[in-house]
């Protein structure tokens, strides 16, 4: 593994990568709030066949955290520096590994770039309204009313204890190490970190505005994809995986007894789906 940084636009963006550029190539998205560490035991359990890329957004991880009067925390902002990385480091075709918002992040390049996609791995990766969890219809109505009260209560996201509930809920007992959640409560304490963070609360609206043309990518280019999906995750319920069927009849759908960061219990599990639907 390699632990590389490279400048997009003025940005220093950090990326971890693995294998040989002989093989084919995986981007892998991260979610919130974490970074591209959440991949530190799936890149090499992969990569003798893969050459696997996971790079941290803007603001996320160890890349820089452009002041919010220079860069405009959106979803589209963050697949356009994503998506400018992809290019500059010279990946033409991809596999891409999608997880919380890794999806909408990795969907938007997919749809501007079908023909660079070889296949898509779905954890925990939503772009259905099915699959959004009970919480969504309070963010819903702050979207509709987005007061300085609601702006400053949805800052319970970033709370040691929201983000460590995130890691465990839904998962074995004792199966999940402290490691990922530690560093991601490490990073809250970043200058301006809750004040990004709630910039991009506000705009997930824009992502489930997108479902319809995330799903019409689908319908129309049919790419193979495999849905693995920690089944006890509130946040993106496991209908969100089952969803997939509409679009894609031959989609390969799995749960496991895992909840939002089923890498964290399941990485062994994920890693040989991933092998036999892509690999064989």
């Amino acid at each position: 593994m390699t632990y590389k940084k490279i400048e997009i636009d003025g940005i220093n963006i950090f990326y971890r990568e693995s294998g040989s550029n002989e093989n084919p190539a995986m981007i892998l998205f991260h979610g919130f709030p974490s970074a591209s560490h959440m991949f530190r035991n799936l890149i090499p359990a992969l990569e003798d066949k893969f050459h696997l890329i996971a790079a941290d957004y803007p603001a996320f991880g160890q890349s820089d955290i452009p002041p919010r009067e220079k860069f405009s925390y959106t979803f589209d902002n963050l697949a356009d520096i994503i998506e400018k990385f992809i290019c500059k480091i010279g990946v033409e075709k991809f596999y891409m590994y999608v997880f919380d918002y890794g999806a909408p992040i990795g969907f938007r390049i997919a749809m501007k770039n079908p023909e660079k996609i070889l296949g898509i791995i779905s954890q925990n990766g939503n772009v259905y309204e099915e699959g959004l969890g009970k919480k969504w219809a309070a963010r819903a109505e702050y979207w509709k009313n987005p007061t300085v009260e609601l702006r400053e209560k949805f800052k319970s996201a970033f709370a040691p204890e929201t983000i460590i509930g995130q890691y465990t809920f839904g998962t074995p007992e004792n199966s999940v190490s402290p490691d990922g959640y530690t560093l991601d409560i490490f990073y809250t304490q970043k200058k301006d970190y809750a004040e990004i963070q709630s910039d991009l609360i506000f705009d997930y609206q824009n992502n489930v505005k997108l479902y319809p043309q995330f799903q019409k990518y689908l319908r129309e280019y049919q790419p193979k994809l495999l849905a693995v999906w920690g089944k006890n995750d509130p946040s993106f319920i496991y209908q969100g995986a089952e969803a997939f069927k509409k679009d894609l009849p031959n989609a390969e759908i799995h749960f496991v007894d895992s909840g939002h960061f089923a890498l964290e219990s399941h990485c062994a599990e994920i890693a040989t789906l991933i092998r036999k639907t892509f690999v064989g």
